[in-house]
């Protein structure tokens, strides 16, 4: 089992910033990648940002230059800084773990934490 670890969500006015955090824990082989993806009331769930083993990032298109991703000191942690926050910006965001689950598997299987929420006030 593969248990994601998500905190950091909370209340900030427009401008202001937060830090998310996520880590992976339990049986699995290794951490393909993780990511946020957020998911705002009537919406569908987007891509917040991306990270991979190999150090690929991407974002998604509205938090390019605000945003950024980044592995932490311990195994299989990642940090989300939210800069410039919009009222846009709220939404539930989850972090994803994309881990091999056994020796001998050729995919990463999905696995999401329960979603911390993020309101920014105008």
């Amino acid at each position: 089992q593969v248990n994601v670890a998500e905190s950091g969500g909370g209340l900030v006015q427009s401008g202001g910033s937060l830090r998310l955090s996520c880590a992976a824990s339990g049986s699995y082989v290794t951490v393909h990648a993780m990511g946020w993806y957020r998911q705002a009331p009537g919406k569908q769930r987007e891509l917040v940002a991306r990270l991979t083993a190999g150090f690929t990032n991407n974002y998604g298109d509205s938090v390019k230059g605000r945003f950024t991703i980044s592995r932490g000191n311990a195994k299989d942690t990642v940090y989300l800084q939210m800069n410039s926050l919009k009222p846009e910006d709220t939404a539930v965001y989850y972090c994803k773990v994309e881990a091999l689950r056994r020796l001998g598997d050729y995919h990463p299987s999905d696995y999401w934490g329960q979603g911390t929420q993020v309101t920014v006030s105008p």
